[in-house]
């Protein structure tokens, strides 16, 4: 049940990747959040980009983190097994972070449907920053996953499951770091999909 609850959260963060990079990514170049201080330049990212793939980058985003919600549950219940404290600190922490993170998804989603939509102009631009700044609470959902990432790693790293020490290198927490100053997109998806791979093959 657990490799099975390990392989669709693997899954889940592969494809949410993948739905990241259809809203960096158009045939007119990458998005970068600096972009948005240059409002000619958010026009020649955003002049083709069609509206369907940012709706389907939504809605399958959101799919995708449910899958991924699973693999937290399944690590958390089999720690909780025998450290229920620490596995119900997990849980929690995971569900935090899922259920958040789908909802900055969608908003940041959101921000480009609504500046294409709204012909793409100054006036636009100015809008939609405005609502993803009232907005971007959301983003405290990556706290819920650094307590999940930092608990989990310390347990194994100390030799309190049943997981080698080594594993603690399957992680989402080294993971990323390891990512961070590369120019790679979907960092933390790509994180958390390494860990859930790394454990598929060892519990």
């Amino acid at each position: 049940m657990l490799k099975a609850a390990l392989a669709i959260a693997f899954l889940g963060h592969a494809i949410c990747g993948i739905t990241d990079c259809m809203m960096a990514y158009t045939k007119d170049g990458r998005f970068e959040f600096s972009d948005v201080k240059d409002p000619e330049k958010m026009r020649k990212v955003f002049a083709n980009m069609p509206m369907k793939q940012l709706e389907l980058a939504m809605l399958v985003g959101i799919a995708a983190l449910f899958m991924a919600s699973i693999g937290y549950v399944g690590v958390s219940l089999r720690i909780a097994e025998t450290m229920p404290t620490a596995g119900y600190a997990m849980l929690i922490a995971s569900l935090f972070f899922t259920v958040l993170i789908s909802a900055h998804h969608v908003l940041c989603g959101a921000v480009e449907w609504f500046f294409v939509k709204l012909g793409r102009t100054e006036e636009a631009l100015n809008a939609v920053v405005l609502f993803f700044k009232r907005t971007s609470a959301a983003a405290i959902a990556y706290l819920g996953l650094l307590v999940f990432a930092v608990l989990f790693f310390i347990l194994v790293i100390t030799g309190q499951t049943e997981l080698p020490r080594w594993a603690c290198v399957f992680n989402t927490f080294p993971a990323f770091l390891a990512l961070a100053l590369t120019k790679i997109p979907a960092k933390g998806n790509i994180a958390n999909a390494f860990m859930f791979l790394g454990l598929f093959f060892l519990f």
